[in-house]
C-alpha cells in the first residue's frame, strides 16, 4: 500500500496535497526537525570549543570540524531512524540527539574526550527553539519568498498585458465606473508587494539560557565567561535575533509576527481569488 495515498494519509497534508507540499518536507518534516536538532547541537559544542576560559575542552581540529559538519551536511533518513531507535529507549527527542553524537563520533578521541560538553547547561527547548527558528527561516527564505515573487511578477506582467482590457467596476456592489483587469490585478501586485515585504523583515528569535533563562548551570561551572554575549553571538551566527529575556520557552513573539503576515498575504490571495 502506497504510503502516500490518499486513503492511507492521516491528514490532507500527506494525501491529497502531498505533491504540493514536497518544497517543504526539508524544513517542516519530523527528519528535518531531527536534522535542525542535529546542527544546533553540533555547532554549540564547536562554540564551546572556541571559548578559552573553558580549559576542559580545546579548539578541535580542521578534520574533527570536518566530522562534526559532515554529521549535519550528510545527515540521511537512516540516521533519523537511528535517532528514532534511541528516543524509543531515553522517551526523550533532544536527549537522543545527544547519545546520537555520542555514539557517531566515539572513536574521535577529541570528541570523545570533550563529549561532556555535547548539550552543556542547555534544556530542550535550547535546542528546539533555535531548530524550529532555522526551520522558518529557511523555508521562508527559499520556498516561500521565492513562490510569492513569483506571483507578484505573473500578476505585474499581467497587468501591463491587460492594461487596456476595459472592464466595469463597482462600488457598494453596484455597477460604477469603467475601469481596466490590468489596473486591478495592479492593486493586488501592490498588495502582495507589500505583504513580502513585511515578511520578509520579520525577524525571528532565538535563545540559549539555560534551564529557567537565568544561566544558573552556566555561571555555576564557569562563572568568568560572559553568558549572555557568548549566547547572543552564537545565536546571531545561526542568522537568528537574540532574544535575552526569557524563561524556560523562548517567547515565541517572532513566530506569531511570521504567521501573521503569512496570514495577512492568504487574505490578499483569497481576495485576488474571488
Amino acid at each position: 500500500m502506497s504510503t502516500h495515498s490518499p486513503l492511507t494519509a492521516l491528514s490532507p497534508l500527506d494525501g491529497r496535497y502531498h505533491s504540493k507540499l514536497v518544497a517543504l518536507r526539508p524544513y517542516f518534516s519530523e527528519l528535518a526537525l531531527i536534522r535542525y536538532r542535529v546542527q544546533v547541537e553540533v555547532e554549540w559544542f564547536k562554540a564551546l570549543s572556541y571559548e578559552p576560559t573553558i580549559t576542559e575542552i580545546s579548539p578541535f581540529s580542521t578534520d574533527t570540524i570536518a566530522e562534526l559538519d559532515e554529521l549535519v551536511t550528510g545527515f540521511s533518513e537512516s540516521d533519523g531512524e537511528s535517532v528514532k531507535s534511541i528516543e524509543a529507549r531515553t522517551n526523550h527527542d533532544v536527549k537522543a540527539i545527544e547519545y546520537w553524537l555520542r555514539d557517531r563520533t566515539e572513536k574521535n578521541n577529541e570528541i570523545s574526550k570533550a563529549a561532556e560538553f555535547i548539550h552543556f547547561s542547555c534544556t530542550s527547548e535550547d535546542i528546539n527553539n533555535l531548530s524550529h527558528g532555522l526551520m522558518i527561516m529557511h523555508s521562508r527564505n527559499h520556498v516561500m519568498l521565492p513562490a510569492l515573487s513569483n506571483i507578484i511578477k505573473t500578476l505585474v506582467h499581467m497587468a501591463h498585458q491587460l492594461a487596456d482590457t476595459s472592464m466595469l467596476a463597482r462600488t457598494h456592489g453596484q455597477p460604477a465606473t469603467p475601469t481596466t483587469l490590468g489596473k486591478e490585478l495592479a492593486v493586488f501586485a501592490h498588495r502582495l508587494q507589500n505583504g513580502y515585504d513585511n515578511l520578509a523583515t520579520v525577524s525571528i528569535l532565538g535563545k540559549i539560557n539555560g534551564a529557567v533563562g537565568n544561566y544558573n548551570a552556566h555561571l555555576a561551572a564557569y562563572p568568568n565567561v560572559n553568558w549572555e554575549s557568548f549566547s547572543q553571538s552564537f545565536v546571531e551566527k545561526l542568522g537568528l535575533e537574540f532574544n535575552p529575556y526569557t524563561t524556560q520557552i523562548e517567547s515565541h513573539d517572532g513566530i506569531a509576527r511570521i504567521c501573521d503576515a503569512y496570514a495577512r498575504i492568504n487574505t490578499i490571495l483569497l481576495d485576488l481569488d474571488r
